[in-house]
């Protein structure tokens, strides 16, 4: 069941990025009076599943659930046809018309998909407000159980304060900002640090058993004890409070004394129901204590807990705009980053990049419109920015092409097109087999 609803929106957000961003190129050809003979949801390579022909345009649904396209009349295109392109340009064929006018229809797809996601961060913003723990209140700092990240300077206890010379504002923005960063400025002990993590740090965090970066602080709360874990004093939902005569705020701190007390029983205190109940609990040889914990707990919980409090905003129409609007920026030059940082082989950040697999492992396991419209506004910036590259083949390379027109006066020769076009094909499916290989073997490896 959790399959079919993560697949349920995967193919639900493919699906309206897909339309729309192919409805960008569709409605200014129509408008330029060019003919569109294709218009088509996934590929369909061979047969359609569903297909119908509306004027001029042939409507349908593909079996391959790679993307989509509109086929473009006298345009040089992944179809590749030679044939059309050997006869005389026609009034309604796209390379008849001005440079400006087929400029509009190339860029018509991304612009789609930018004002796609703003318009769900602006919609976002007003249904849903903010919910978030700000960083001032993390008065005992972040949790770091990575040893990549320890190696690389930041440690528990650490309190963030600027992430490359910006104040730390909220702390569910710190772990991307943090991963993007040349400088990071903390609180240790009371005393200012600058912390510069190394160029390959995420060749490193990639190449580690996990890759959490820096968690919140939580408190040890019981999910489960092992049968053999001799811990039958410890049940389900209870908080240590107490572990080897020392007060435990954190689940951290349980898990730094336990690697010192191999073999020991130790004298500890939970909360149960309100009331706090004397226990023994085991570590093993291992230094295990056989008991799980909590490592997420929700943030009204951890606020009723006292321990964090929860800032909550709602924002009326007009006031989501500019939150909404910022909210895109924001994520469209957080993802401009990602790219320079994968495009650099020094940082290995290449080795991170996922293909559909990646992509439908984003969404969650139960059905969440908040999720699924905060996924498909990323996946909308991510398809516009990549669709932007200058590789022929992709909606960039034909821009490229037309600005050279534009600027030189000269148009590119047909066959020019055609080759670059041979290019940009073959450049996309190694990006593609690229991609889609390293979910291959992140699963066979289990990353």
């Amino acid at each position: 069941m959790e399959i079919a609803i993560k697949l349920s929106q995967f193919l639900l957000s493919l699906s309206i990025l897909i339309i729309l961003h192919e409805l960008g190129h569709f409605i200014p050809a129509k408008l330029f009076k060019t003919r569109v003979e294709k218009f088509y949801l996934f590929f369909d390579i061979k047969y359609s599943l569903l297909k119908k022909k509306i004027g001029e345009t042939e409507y349908g649904i593909g079996w391959l659930p790679l993307g989509g396209y509109v086929k473009i009349s006298g345009m040089i295109d992944e179809s590749m046809d030679k044939e059309q392109m050997a006869l005389p340009p026609q009034p309604w064929e796209f390379r008849s018309k001005p440079a400006w006018q087929r400029l509009i229809i190339m860029l018509g797809g991304v612009t789609v998909n930018f004002i796609l996601a703003f318009i769900i961060y602006i919609g976002m913003t007003f249904f849903y407000g903010e919910q978030y723990i700000a960083n001032s209140e993390l008065k005992d700092g972040i949790w770091v159980s990575n040893p990549v990240v320890e190696k690389a300077g930041l440690k528990t206890g650490d309190r963030i304060v600027a992430i490359d010379g910006v104040k730390a504002e909220r702390f569910y923005e710190l772990n991307e900002k943090i991963l993007l960063s040349k400088e990071i400025e903390i609180l240790r002990d009371g005393k200012s640090e600058k912390i510069h993590f190394p160029v390959n740090f995420i060749d490193q965090l990639l190449g580690g058993k996990r890759v959490s970066i820096i968690e919140l602080r939580v408190p040890f709360v019981v999910v489960g004890v092992q049968d053999d874990s001799q811990n039958n004093e410890v049940k389900p939902k209870d908080i240590i409070t107490s572990f080897n005569g020392k007060a435990i705020t954190y689940a951290d701190e349980v898990l730094a004394a336990v690697d010192t007390l191999k073999g020991k029983t130790v004298a500890a205190i939970v909360k149960r129901d309100n009331k706090e109940i004397p226990v023994n609990i085991k570590v093993n040889d291992s230094a295990k204590l056989g008991i799980t914990y909590a490592a997420r707990i929700p943030l009204d919980n951890l606020e009723k807990l006292g321990l964090y409090k929860i800032s909550k905003e709602e924002f009326g129409f007009f006031e989501s705009f500019p939150v909404g609007i910022n909210k895109g920026f924001d994520q469209l030059s957080s993802y401009g980053k990602q790219l320079k940082a994968i495009f650099n082989p020094n940082t290995g950040a290449y080795k991170g990049v996922g293909g559909f697999a990646a992509i439908f492992n984003i969404f969650p396991k139960t059905w969440s419109w908040e999720a699924f419209w905060s996924i498909t506004a990323l996946l909308s910036i991510m398809l516009g920015v990549m669709n932007l590259l200058p590789i022929p083949a992709l909606d960039g390379g034909h821009v490229l092409f037309l600005l050279y027109e534009m600027i030189s006066g000269k148009k590119p020769s047909d066959k020019f097109l055609e080759n670059a076009q041979m290019v940009g094909f073959v450049l996309l499916i190694a990006l593609l087999l690229f991609a889609n290989g390293n979910d291959i073997y992140k699963a066979i490896v289990g990353k």
